[in-house]
């Protein structure tokens, strides 16, 4: 286990960003390669602690004491086959997770976390710079077919377990390209595409086979579908957006973020000349406070915006945790500062839009905010209440919504296959992730709602595991507990 006194030696370091004025010219992602004795020096931090929260932290349980250890004294070989005993995609999570884990850290309560998500990503990047991230084959090859719908990552962990456990597995995207939104919905600054490239090859060489252009209910019935198929599951993700009824949000120069994101992303990646919603010279305002705001922030920068209000309607946080409210080991009410922040733009809390206006060709122009507070009402259900009478007009020529996601699309597969969303937005399933259908598992956002990359991926091996245990009578895959959810506990015969 970790030294453990090895927190006392130093503090926490994080990842080093490139300079503001330099990764505002380009798309490439704005972090620096991590140096491995640096790296090295902050797994030393880990405590050794009795009870590793951390583990409690990760949907994943990623075995976090045990790889900064095997970092820490130079076992980079092993440290990686701990990681992907729990994780088909570190390179993902490490630089996209919101990483609860250092949250859960126990070194969290006295001082700064270990940094999990750095150690993680440093192993993962040095395994493949030294060739010892490989195709697995599995041992031998099994009759049953699987259709994975969507290459998301929670369908692309399902394939790959699936893969590598002998069933024949064809994976299905209605994009041009395969990702879902690790590819168009994520910027470039973010994630680069090469990590996900090389692992689409990987499963590519271990046997998963994927088809693009094709949408499951539309080229491919879903009677065909199951007929083809020995088991089918929807990785479907939760793309529908949240809209705001407000008067003026007719008006043009109004669009969801995703709308802006995905051929932002396109441009960036040379796929297409131009972006159809250009922020380029205009006065944007984005209307939200998590992470696609943030998403759409960096890239309004990278696109050269006039200016730039991001709108919250909560109250500013704190800057450290509040105990009272997010007591450790929970996940801290504080002030999350991406680097997109750092590039420019004005942060407002506690506002929300009033009304858009409009000129007289029908295009948006200004916004009216008021500032707010937000209730909770007896069942739960969020009350926006105003709290001043002043209203305050922004200059915007540019409305980005970032204000999350209801759950899945309509689709002609769903409505083919019975499976309207329940109250939630998601599609119901059983215990072991399987639908009212027979045969159909669905697993990600699809069943869960829009959440966290870490959540996509441990709840796609989850759901491979109870595809195995169905097709074969058990399962010796490893299966992430979900709350709410049964492990499968049968071992394979």
């Amino acid at each position: 286990m970790p030294d453990p006194l090895g927190f006392l030696s130093g503090g926490r370091k994080n990842r080093v960003r490139r300079p503001v004025e330099v990764r505002l010219t380009d798309w490439r992602e704005v972090y620096e390669p991590d140096r491995a004795g640096v790296v090295r020096g902050q797994a030393r931090r880990c405590m050794d602690c009795g009870i590793p929260f951390c583990h409690d932290g990760c949907p994943l349980g990623n075995r976090i004491p045990e790889w900064n250890d095997l970092v820490r004294t130079d076992r980079w070989r092993t440290a990686i086959e701990e990681l992907h005993a729990t994780n088909n995609f570190p390179e993902f999570t490490g630089r996209l997770c919101p990483a609860p884990c250092e949250a859960a850290c126990v070194l969290g309560i006295i001082d700064d976390p270990v940094a999990i998500e750095q150690i993680e990503l440093a192993i993962v990047e040095r395994a493949w710079a030294l060739n010892w991230i490989l195709p697995q084959h599995p041992e031998r090859r099994r009759p049953e077919r699987v259709t994975v719908v969507g290459s998301g990552p929670a369908g692309l962990a399902a394939a790959q377990q699936l893969t590598r456990a002998g069933y024949r597995v064809t994976v299905l995207e209605r994009s041009d390209r395969l990702g879902g939104l690790l590819r168009y919905g994520i910027p470039e600054f973010k994630m680069e595409k090469a990590p996900l490239d090389r692992r689409l090859t990987q499963l590519a060489a271990e046997g998963t086979a994927f088809a693009t252009g094709v949408e499951a209910g539309v080229d491919v019935p879903a009677a065909e579908l199951r007929a083809v198929s020995d088991a089918v599951v929807l990785a479907l993700g939760a793309h529908r957006p949240r809209d705001v009824d407000l008067p003026g949000r007719h008006l043009d120069g109004i669009h969801q973020a995703l709308d802006y994101l995905v051929p932002a992303n396109r441009v960036a990646a040379g796929l297409q000349p131009g972006s159809p919603i250009d922020a380029a010279g205009r006065h944007v305002v984005i209307v939200g406070g998590g992470d696609t705001a943030a998403d759409c922030l960096g890239t309004v920068h990278r696109q050269g915006a006039a200016s730039v209000t991001q709108l919250d309607l909560y109250p500013r946080p704190p800057l450290v945790r509040d105990e009272a409210r997010s007591p450790w080991p929970t996940w801290p009410w504080i002030l999350h500062t991406y680097a997109a922040h750092e590039e420019g733009g004005e942060r407002r809390f506690a506002v929300a839009v009033e009304r858009f206006l409009g000129d007289d060709a029908g295009r948006v122009r200004a916004l009216r905010i008021r500032r707010v507070e937000v209730e909770r009402g007896p069942g739960g259900e969020r009350r926006v209440r105003p709290t001043s009478e002043e209203v305050v007009e922004l200059r915007c020529t540019l409305a980005l919504l970032a204000i999350g996601f209801t759950g899945v699309e309509p689709s002609p597969l769903l409505a083919e296959l019975g499976l309207g969303p329940d109250e939630r937005g998601v599609v119901p399933c059983g215990d072991h992730w399987e639908t009212a259908v027979p045969g159909v598992f669905v697993c990600g956002d699809a069943a869960r709602g829009a959440s966290l990359v870490v959540w996509a991926i441990a709840e796609g091996r989850a759901c491979a595991a109870a595809v195995d245990a169905r097709l074969s009578g058990g399962t010796s895959l490893p299966v992430p507990v979900r709350p709410g959810r049964r492990p499968l506990s049968v071992p394979r015969p």
